[in-house]
This record gives structure tokens, C-alpha cells and sequence, in this order.
């Protein structure tokens, strides 16, 4: 599954950089970050980086790449390597939009709010969920989709079936939301999964009728909390 493009998030003291994958399903790769001292290089990093994908001039990548740290320097190169070995078949990448976990987070919301803010930005769909790995640690799997799945006026508010015979304690959706909605969601996940409930947060596009093309569609964030213990990480996931 090919680079499509690179793509910045930036906030006032970071910019992380990613590469969008435009297969069957689209999805964030991150490739390395730019601390606050070197922001001013984010758009040139972007723009080198695309024009290699159609380039491939590695002395013209080098020259964008020379004022970064060694570290940033060390990390594209190494992106670029996996990925070139990837897309020639070294290694298995063939995704589906239904049971690969494209992305894990450890217990840091700020980053997980960088990564989801940058993947709606971009319009993709996405479930997040809590789990607790082999060693204990809290964590968050992430699939990230190609588009929201459409979810028309007269239904519930939600895209995600709820799992069986277990109860819902609460429910949040960014109609509550009076300002970031992917932030505001992540808090109120991260408030529960500190008090040990298992969450779920999902993406999805609300119809002002019954069917996409009937009125108008807004993207919405809904985070699900449930009466259950944060489940055990899928190992074999």
C-alpha cells in the first residue's frame, strides 16, 4: 500500500508529520516530529517529502533534510527505507478496513489527541478502544477507515454496535461539545479510563435525512463508557 502524501498536524509546539497510505483504506502512518525550535521547517519538510514521491531525487531530499536535527534526519530515512521494502513485498501489508488494528497509543492523551485530530482533519473514520496490555499498562487500539459510515436523522446517534449483556454507563457525542470536538472526547475517554471503565470512541456522519444525498451530513465524535473493567489487550490482534 503505497504513500499517497505527507501531511503535517501542527500545534504551537510541535509539528508531527505522517504519511497518508490511500489503499482500500486509508490510513496514518507517523514519520517523526519537529520540536518547537525547528516549526518553521514544517512546510518545506512537506513539500520535499511529496516531491520525492515523485522525484525519488535523494540529493534533493537530503538538502530539505540538512538543517533538521540529526534525529529527524535519521528518522525519514529510516521511514523511507521500511516503507520502500514494505511496497516491494518484504513485508506483509495487505489491510482491510475490518480487522487490522492500524495504530496503538500507550497511556498519553495528548498524543492520541494529535493523532486523531490529524486523521479528522483528513476525513477519515475511526474506532478507538481502551485495553490493558500483558504488563498492565493502559493503551489505545485504532482503526482508522476510509469515511464515516453514514448514520441517517431517525436513528441513534452511533455506528458502532454496542457489545452484548454489557451495560452502557454513559454516553457522549459532540453535540455536548462547545469547542474541539476530538479533544473534548478524548478527555472525557481518558476521565473514564482512568476510573478503569472500558471506552470506545467512534466517528461518524450525521444525516439531516434518511440518505447521504437527502439535506446535509455533519461529522460526528461519539465516546461510549461502559459498566466493565478496561478489557485485556487482543494479542493476536
Amino acid at each position: 500500500m503505497p504513500i499517497h502524501e505527507f501531511l503535517a498536524h501542527t500545534t504551537p509546539g510541535k509539528s508531527r508529520i505522517y504519511a497518508l497510505n490511500d489503499g482500500d483504506t486509508r490510513n496514518l502512518e507517523a514519520v517523526t516530529t519537529l520540536g518547537a525550535t525547528d516549526l518553521e521547517h514544517t512546510n518545506r519538510l512537506i513539500s520535499g517529502l511529496n516531491e520525492f514521491l515523485r522525484a525519488r531525487d535523494e540529493a534533493a531530499l537530503g538538502a530539505v533534510l540538512q538543517p533538521l536535527p540529526d534525529a529527524v534526519q535519521l528518522a525519514v530515512h529510516q521511514f523511507l527505507r521500511e516503507r520502500s521494502a514494505r511496497d516491494a513485498g518484504n513485508s506483509v501489508s495487505s489491510w482491510s478496513s475490518s480487522d487490522v488494528r492500524l495504530a496503538y497509543f500507550g497511556d498519553s492523551p495528548d498524543e492520541l489527541e494529535e493523532y486523531l485530530s490529524a486523521a479528522y482533519l483528513i476525513g477519515l473514520g475511526m474506532k478507538i478502544s481502551n485495553e490493558i496490555d500483558e504488563e498492565g499498562d493502559l493503551g489505545w487500539a485504532i482503526q482508522l477507515f476510509t469515511e464515516e459510515d453514514f448514520v441517517p436523522a431517525s436513528a441513534e446517534l452511533r455506528a458502532w454496535a454496542l457489545p452484548p449483556n454489557i451495560e452502557v454507563r454513559a454516553t457522549w457525542t459532540s453535540e455536548e461539545a462547545n469547542g474541539d470536538p476530538i479533544g473534548t472526547a478524548v478527555a472525557v475517554a481518558c476521565e473514564a479510563a482512568d476510573q478503569g471503565k472500558w471506552v470506545r470512541l467512534h466517528t461518524l456522519e450525521r444525516g439531516s435525512g434518511e440518505t447521504i444525498d437527502d439535506g446535509t451530513t455533519t461529522s460526528e465524535v461519539v465516546v461510549d463508557i461502559f459498566e466493565a473493567q478496561i478489557p485485556p489487550a487482543d494479542t493476536d490482534a
